[in-house]
């Protein structure tokens, strides 16, 4: 399902374009009895009537793909009477163009008992044939028509009292308490079967409509639709962040390093990709195979990568997500001030190292060039930002990097040992060495 191809359908749903045939509604209240049934032809409606129908059905194709907007597909696999008898009695719905009393009635029935609501509710559902224009590759219309795409696209409102307050009652002059009215409110699910693919019928599809990201009722995916539930972007973040979370441990500053690094990893990995292929590539899945490389490069321990991996593959095993949404801006923001505050530190420390250096040459008389001028503030700004580039290119480029304190430097040799180039650094009885984030045992 592409952006595109929603918004093909959206941008028809004006006044002059429009081209619903009928519309039939269906009022539930909260014990889910049916209140009202309705069946209109849509064009005949008056113009209060048809902007606020047309906007509900505008709200159906709006939104994030992959968050409001889903693509939902018909299992191959499972009890295949009840997913067919679904499929089919939407597809004679679509062919009956909503002139079948009984279809309506069962479609209606569907829905209320696989909605799982508290309140009143409308059921909208409208019918359109699209007469699908051909376009040439530079997007140039062609004046004749590849196919006619009819589908029906279903909209379920709820329906909920208007605020109590004061009004002006013009024939009586006077200002007095107003009667509260029932409301119909945007939609909160909603549906077009069949999916528009390529500017194609898709039967196999649905294009599925959430309001709440959060909140998506899978049990109507599954039960109404008879579709495999699907979960949003935000869904699968909010698993993702809780399975990674769990197996750091939250309550520690290492482990939220981690967790920080894990997401700077993601989000490298979508630049890197959209810088190669370009803002419309087809977005990178996060699969089974390549979730432990990414641990292993944010320098994930080993027994946590596999603690990851494995709650990884039970949750997303046969639908792995799409990288993008499993980032973490948040935590991505976090990370970029963390390292702004460690460099600051850095060159802090710098600085200070540089003064007093130069402050005991100064005392001693040392007849060599002092470092550098401490009493230009700018050459103490560049010779500090030198020093951590520097650092952070031995870093990056040599495969033994050593981080001592400034007394030890002078005592640091190098000795060839079994036949091999040491570095000897001599310790004393009270020191101690820290090797990769180790206590080392000397």
């Amino acid at each position: 399902m592409k952006k595109k191809d929603i918004l093909e359908l959206k941008r028809r749903l004006k006044k002059d374009e429009c081209t619903f045939t009928k519309m039939c509604g269906c009022y539930v209240d909260g014990e889910k009895n049916i209140v009202l049934k309705f069946r209109e032809t849509f064009l005949n409606l008056v113009d209060e009537e048809f902007f606020k129908y047309l906007e509900i059905a505008k709200k159906t194709l709006s939104g994030t793909v992959g968050n409001n907007l889903l693509e939902l597909n018909f299992p191959l696999n499972g009890d295949e009477d009840e997913i067919e008898s679904r499929q089919l009695s939407l597809l004679a719905l679509k062919k009956s163009r909503l002139k079948d009393d009984g279809l309506l009635d069962s479609f209606y029935k569907m829905i209320i008992n696989s909605y799982d609501y508290t309140g009143n509710f409308l059921i909208l559902i409208f019918h359109d044939a699209y007469d699908v224009i051909t376009k040439t590759t530079d997007n140039s219309k062609i004046d004749e028509s590849e196919e006619v795409y009819e589908y029906l696209l279903c909209a379920i409102c709820p329906v909920s009292l208007s605020e109590p307050g004061l009004g002006y009652f013009e024939n009586e002059n006077r200002i007095g308490s107003r009667v509260r009215d029932w409301i119909v409110g945007a939609p909160d699910l909603g549906f077009v079967f069949p999916a528009f693919t390529d500017r194609s019928t898709d039967i196999h599809s649905i294009m599925y409509y959430t309001k709440n990201a959060k909140d998506t009722h899978p049990e109507f995916m599954e039960q109404a639709l008879g579709c495999s539930s699907k979960q949003t972007a935000t869904e699968q973040k909010e698993t993702f962040n809780t399975i990674v979370r769990k197996a750091l441990g939250s309550d520690d500053e290492k482990s939220e390093h981690l967790y920080m690094d894990i997401q700077e990893t993601l989000n490298n990995m979508v630049e890197d990709h959209t810088t190669v292929n370009g803002k419309n590539a087809e977005p990178i899945i996060l699969t089974n195979d390549n979730i432990q490389e990414v641990l292993i490069e944010s320098g994930i321990p080993e027994e946590i990568t596999a603690k990851i991996e494995k709650s990884y593959i039970d949750e997303f095993g046969d639908t792995p997500p799409v990288v993008e949404h499993l980032i973490d801006k948040k935590a991505i923001a976090a990370n970029e001030q963390r390292k702004k505050e460690e460099r600051l530190e850095k060159k802090v420390q710098i600085l200070e190292e540089i003064l007093e250096k130069t402050k005991q040459e100064t005392e001693l008389n040392v007849a060599a060039e002092p470092i550098i001028d401490v009493e230009d503030e700018s050459m103490l700004e560049i010779a500090a930002d030198s020093a951590i580039e520097a650092d952070d290119n031995t870093t990056q480029n040599y495969d033994v990097v050593l981080h001592v304190k400034p007394q030890k430097v002078p005592q640091i040799k190098s000795q060839i040992i079994d036949g091999k180039k040491c570095i000897i650094i001599p310790m004393e009885d009270d020191e101690q060495a820290n090797v990769n984030g180790v206590e080392a045992d000397l």
